[in-house]
């Protein structure tokens, strides 16, 4: 992402991919939205013939719940998948989860891929965390990736996010934005992953204006229970917080995002979509007039990222981040309304020049 916001999505550029390895510690600069806009519409598994002559097949995600089609989280990864299958020429497959599955299921899907050939084999998700653990060490030859957790393995790269540091720059945006001094935040799951998500924009609504109110709910205790799959929940709870005068909701709820951004289009407010830029999406479109901005996570970037180092004999390991500093998260400028709202672009601007330098340390909890 440029080092100042623009007024549209060709900010965020693919063009230079750059990566800047340390002990432990990568972090690679890949833009966002360049890569969503490559995404297609909802499909099973898929496959393609290899083109190369490479030992290996190529990249295999495994994706988490909800699957492919949530507009968001799992689509930025098949995005990743898509430009590494059009870079490098080789096979590649995405496999979706199974309703109630368990961790010998994934653990099952994992092998299966590895065995098959895949490298490298990335599962989609923290739940991924237990299954990664055990067939990593059981396929050292292969290079394996998860997204949203950290799992040691001597062949497995953690590709994790500072998901709060987008969050905190949509909170700056929700506070300007409101007009009733009350703003929604709508999280898939209670579980840790998702508190980043709600203090960093809790943070960024304060710091912006103390005046203004969070209104907090969280659809599932367990990802088991649907939270991040249930539309029908986050049009719900998004109702209930349009009733207590929410007039902006961000949601992190996966697939369940899709409901919270219809509730907020059908009550003429505010939604702020996740992950992907959620303007952007053809299946939202009937709602885009109403979602304002998202706070982007290059899911997709990390994908590609790991698929590339493997195609250089280079496999990444350990733990990569992807922070705002080095466009890994963000926020999303397509909707031209952002630049009517007084004051909105700046304060995000300002605000991420302070996460950058550092002047601005953004809460996780």
């Amino acid at each position: 992402m440029c080092a100042e916001l623009s007024t549209h999505c060709g900010a965020w550029r693919m063009g230079n991919f750059t990566m800047r390895r340390t002990s432990k510690l990568t972090r690679v600069a890949v833009g966002v939205a360049s890569i969503a806009l490559a995404a297609t519409a909802c499909g099973g598994t898929s496959d393609s013939d290899s083109s190369s002559s490479k030992e290996d097949l190529g990249l295999a995600i495994a994706y988490d719940i909800g699957g492919k089609g949530d507009q968001s989280f799992n689509d930025a990864a098949y995005a990743g998948l898509q430009k590494a299958q059009k870079e490098f020429g080789y096979k590649t497959a995405d496999i979706e989860p199974t309703e109630g599955e368990t961790d010998a299921d994934k653990e099952q899907r994992l092998a299966s891929l590895a065995k098959q050939g895949y490298n490298p084999v990335i599962g989609v998700g923290f739940a991924y965390g237990p299954a990664m653990d055990a067939v990593a060490k059981k396929y050292p030859d292969t290079t394996f990736g998860i997204v949203d957790s950290v799992v040691e393995g001597d062949n497995v790269a953690s590709l994790v996010f500072a998901e709060q540091e987008a969050s905190y720059l949509a909170g700056v945006a929700a506070a300007k934005a409101t007009k009733t001094n009350t703003v929604g935040f709508v999280g898939g799951v209670d579980i840790p992953l998702i508190h980043k998500f709600e203090a960093g924009y809790k943070q960024g609504v304060q710091d912006t204006n103390s005046k203004v109110k969070v209104v907090s709910q969280y659809l599932t205790q367990t990802a088991e229970e649907g939270g991040f799959s249930s539309p029908d929940k986050g049009k719900a709870a998004a109702e209930g917080q349009i009733e207590k005068k929410a007039d902006v909701v961000y949601q992190a709820a996966g697939l369940s995002g899709q409901g919270v951004i219809e509730a907020a289009a059908k009550a003429k407010v505010w939604a702020i979509g996740v992950d992907s830029d959620q303007y952007q999406q053809e299946a939202l479109a009937a709602y885009k007039d109403y979602i304002l901005t998202s706070a982007l996570k290059d899911v997709g970037g990390a994908v590609y990222a790991l698929a590339q180092s493997v195609d250089n004999d280079k496999p990444l390991t350990g733990v990569q981040t992807f922070d705002l500093k080095v466009d890994g998260v963000g926020l999303a400028e397509s909707n031209p309304k952002m630049t009517e709202i007084p004051g909105l672009t700046d304060a995000v601007a300002k605000a991420k020049a302070g996460i950058i330098d550092g002047t601005i340390k953004v809460k996780t909890e």
